[in-house]
């Protein structure tokens, strides 16, 4: 009896997975497009990473507001109670990016991650406050260290309107979930442009195993920075270069990653740097006016707001000399999001009128035709 409840709670769950997929954008590995040669986790997000939970706020309004705000919680509890791990990384500093400073120098994270736009940073910090302060538990509270960064979606979103409220921010954090996440034109991804194309919220993951244990690195980015686009080797913009793609130099890119292996505040500023490779694979150029951000954190171990004895004990963290595998699941998890950013994304018009068209898969295709990739042919010519 008990193997016949397993074996309907396996059916039960693959149908569910199956299901969501069946709903979820076109993906860069739905036409082939294979990126490094790690194992991906169960869904290819972030949220393979065990507790972490993501949400969204979708703000398309008349025919000027497009943007939005996307939350990133770590685990289910009170944050601020249970801290996790955490480091930043500043590729470029041409940004906003609040609750820098405290990360830096205590090396953890005490809030939700919060993404939205550049002009709606103040309104996303004082947000997250006042959902801090909130919750149970929490009323002694006089100081906490929001965390949030943007991306500038002025070109489609009428972004001196200022339209992001507190209460989208909150909304965004408590619809937050694990599982399957939106991507492409949502939450902070509304009203982005990456590449002349619609960018906007990607995600994906790989399997790293050291020694006899396997762990996830899941990665979420928010797209919005310029250059030529390279797909997997590929030069996309060159290749297209007849036709109309508008190239623009500045912008700007978000990434977040999380972890669940036990890693050291050090090793996640290390990951983190790493996460710029993956971002460096789909383009030529970085510009003065980019601000490239990436967040890191571990879900293995919380690091409490009042330790007992004022002891905080860690039994095991990740040896410097095991981080080469994280550092290519990184890498190869950052690269794979930045392009389901763009593959699921949705031709957008907004502010002024102005239409950015998403990429066209076709094109894509015929692109990896072209250069050889023999491992793709046969789902082609079906």
């Amino acid at each position: 009896m008990k193997t016949t409840y397993f074996i309907l709670a396996v059916v039960i769950f693959s149908n569910i997975i199956f299901s969501q997929e069946k709903n979820r954008a076109q993906r860069a590995e739905d036409i082939g497009i294979d990126v490094g040669t790690m194992p991906k986790g169960l869904l290819n997000s972030i949220t393979d990473v065990s507790g972490v939970l993501v949400g969204h706020k979708t703000l398309i309004r008349e025919d000027n507001i497009r943007t939005g705000v996307t939350a990133i919680i770590p685990h289910e509890g009170n944050i601020f109670k249970e801290k996790v791990p955490a480091a930043i990384y500043v590729f470029n500093g041409f940004g906003k990016l609040a609750g820098f400073t405290q990360v830096e120098e205590l090396g953890n994270i005490e809030t939700p991650i919060i993404l939205t736009n550049t002009l709606s940073i103040g309104e996303a910090v004082k947000a997250t406050v006042k959902y801090l302060i909130s919750l149970d538990g929490n009323t002694d509270l006089r100081s906490v260290n929001a965390v949030a960064g943007e991306t500038n979606d002025g070109y489609l979103n009428d972004i001196r309107g200022m339209h992001v409220t507190e209460q989208d921010v909150i909304d965004a954090i408590k619809t937050a979930k694990s599982g399957v996440i939106d991507e492409g034109s949502v939450g902070a991804g509304t009203g982005t442009v990456a590449f002349g194309l619609k960018g906007g919220i990607g995600t994906s993951s790989r399997l790293a195993a050291i020694g006899s244990k396997s762990y996830t690195v899941g990665v979420l980015v928010q797209t919005n920075f310029g250059r030529e686009l390279i797909i997997n080797g590929i030069p996309y913009t060159k290749e297209v270069k007849h036709e109309k793609v508008d190239r623009k130099e500045d912008g700007s890119c978000m990434i977040v990653i999380a972890t669940d292996a036990p890693l050291s505040s050090l090793n996640l500023k290390r990951l983190a740097k790493r996460s710029v490779i993956g971002m460096g694979r789909t383009t030529t150029v970085m510009s003065n006016g980019s601000g490239d951000y990436a967040i890191a954190f571990s879900t293995a171990y919380k690091i409490p707001h009042e330790p007992v004895n004022q002891k905080n004990e860690i039994h095991f963290l990740i040896d410097n000399n095991a981080m080469s595998t994280l550092f290519q699941a990184v890498e190869e998890a950052t690269q794979e999001a930045i392009y389901n950013s763009l593959f699921a994304a949705a031709t957008t018009t907004g502010f002024s009128g102005r239409t950015v068209e998403s990429i066209s898969i076709e094109k894509v295709k015929k692109l990896l035709k072209k250069y050889n990739m023999e491992k793709l042919k046969s789902r082609f010519e079906n």
